[in-house]
């Protein structure tokens, strides 16, 4: 009987070791698309491909011991607005869906990572734009109820909008204005996300929150000093500033997948 304990005892520590191990090495692949403007898109950097936000995002994710390969599509355009990704203009949506929809890979959690807002927020210039608080959340409502549409499994993660300063003005008007109207979209992403868990528990989620206060304190350093109407502005991060951003959106990601 003795022997009998002892066995049981080896074969229930042997099933628990080979399940952990198993654990251990199953790993999630991800597909990533990343909605968004200029900043997304790696406006200003030298060699964008590498430097970007997006590719330094999923750098950053690859290193993760549970994340097995990332892949993702950079689909951020520089000047636009929440308007730009709205389905009815057939502007950017249909590349969106396409971009999804090309991954090889059809069996890994799908992500779609919005950074949206720094135009929608300008006075003047961008399409749409002002765009209000209001029509900023119906606008992400409206590009966030077709992506689930497209795709009913997938994730949707709001990056919020980072600081930018108060003298921004190169082809289109940003400013005091402006500025104080971008900080006006972080509560209605919030807001909408809340609203979600009720309709769409677990799909939609808020990302980065923190960026914005990172790159106030700290934009001399990590934002491209550019020459404008009204002197030198900060808007775009530079490659160590990109680099910081995709860290800031990784760690993110990460946090809601896990």
């Amino acid at each position: 009987m003795k022997f009998i304990n002892q066995c049981y005892v080896f074969l229930l520590i042997l099933f628990c070791c080979i399940n952990s191990g198993y654990a251990q090495n199953t790993k999630t692949d991800i597909n990533i698309v990343f909605i968004g403007n200029s900043i997304t898109f790696g406006g200003g950097l030298s060699d964008r491909v590498q430097n970007a936000p997006p590719t330094q995002t999923c750098a950053w994710l690859q290193k993760q011991t549970k994340i097995g390969k990332v892949d993702f599509r950079n689909m951020g355009v520089s000047g636009r607005t929440s308007v730009d990704i709205l389905p009815k203009t057939q502007t950017e949506f249909p590349k969106i869906l396409a971009a999804a929809k090309s991954f090889k890979n059809t069996e890994a959690v799908l992500v779609f990572s919005i950074k949206l807002g720094t135009n929608d927020s300008a006075v003047k210039g961008p399409k749409g734009a002002p765009v209000s608080k209001e029509d900023y959340y119906e606008n992400l409502k409206t590009i966030s109820d077709s992506l689930l549409s497209a795709f009913p499994a997938c994730k949707i993660i709001y990056q919020q909008p980072i600081w930018y300063s108060p003298n921004t003005h190169n082809r289109s008007t940003y400013m005091q204005e402006g500025l104080d109207r971008l900080q006006t979209y972080g509560p209605q992403l919030k807001k909408l996300v809340k609203a979600y868990r009720k309709t769409k528990p677990n799909q939609i989620y808020m990302g980065d929150t923190k960026a914005f206060n990172f790159f106030k304190q700290h934009y001399k350093e990590y934002l491209a000093p550019e020459e404008g109407k009204f002197g030198t502005f900060y808007l775009h991060p530079n490659k160590e500033g990109a680099h910081i951003l995709g860290d800031f959106w990784g760690h993110a990601i990460y946090r809601i997948l896990w």
